[in-house]
């Protein structure tokens, strides 16, 4: 898909109201910009949250990089990219060997679904820029792509990060599942189990800004969270089809 063919199709100007500073959405179109999103990750990931992340230079790099289209956000009067999401589709993902969340969970229950189903992942805003503006030019973004390409489904890893030991994680997994999960032939299962009868479920953990996000946009949460060792993270994939997404959130993004 051309960036132009893309570009146009997001029509941002005519369907988001921006605050300053000045976003542009596009996808990345060269090595070059591909990095800069790793960069970021890197910021985000490795420096900021401690994760045990692949890559060298600052950058944030792994084997699904190469076949994935990277959204970036860019504040145009620094042109620095301060956000990003990269997106794997059903073709790519085939010539990956697997979707990057099939190494965390078993998939087979959603098998069916998945030649029409985009995933996407590594999603990270600047810590400068985390008012909300840029995560919704992201979802914006996303909205439009799988529009244009034709896909029904999103999958993801939405994580918790488990510097607690994972109290927070299972205390939030335990609530959430008795309104956002998904019926039970979606369903996946981890292959690291977070181990959840053995700890505490009962605290009042604040949900964070990515998952709401997603569960307020129609999204269900697939089966109990996988442990990424890696990131130190509690994971849970959520699933969000486009024909059940939040009407008022569709009416908004799909335009």
């Amino acid at each position: 898909m051309s960036e132009q063919r893309f570009t146009q199709s997001l029509n941002l100007e005519n369907s988001l109201s921006l605050s300053k500073p000045s976003l542009h959405l596009s996808i990345a179109r060269n090595a070059a910009e591909v990095a800069e999103a790793q960069r970021l990750r890197y910021k985000v990931f490795a420096e900021e949250m401690g994760a045990q992340v692949s890559g060298k230079d600052g950058l944030d790099i792994d084997g699904f990089d190469a076949y994935c289209d990277h959204l970036l956000v860019r504040d145009t009067n620094t042109q620095q990219v301060i956000g990003t999401y990269r997106i794997l589709g059903p073709k790519q993902a085939n010539e990956a060997g697997s979707y990057y969340s099939s190494g965390e969970f078993d998939l087979s229950r959603i098998s069916h679904l998945l030649e029409n189903t985009v995933e996407i992942g590594r999603a990270c805003v600047h810590q400068n820029y985390r008012s909300g503006g840029v995560i919704t030019l992201l979802w914006a973004g996303l909205a439009q792509y799988m529009k244009v390409h034709g896909y029904e489904h999103m999958i993801g890893c939405a994580s918790v990060p488990m510097s607690d030991g994972g109290h927070a994680a299972a205390s939030l997994y335990t609530r959430l599942k008795e309104k956002h999960m998904a019926p039970a032939e979606y369903r996946v299962f981890p292959h690291v189990h977070l181990p959840i009868d053995s700890l505490n479920t009962e605290i009042d953990v604040d949900c964070p800004p990515l998952i709401k996000g997603y569960l307020r946009l129609g999204a269900k949460i697939c089966g109990e969270p996988a442990w990424d060792s890696y990131f130190n993270t509690a994971d849970m994939l959520v699933m969000l089809s486009l024909s059940n997404m939040n009407k008022r959130y569709a009416a908004h993004f799909l335009r």
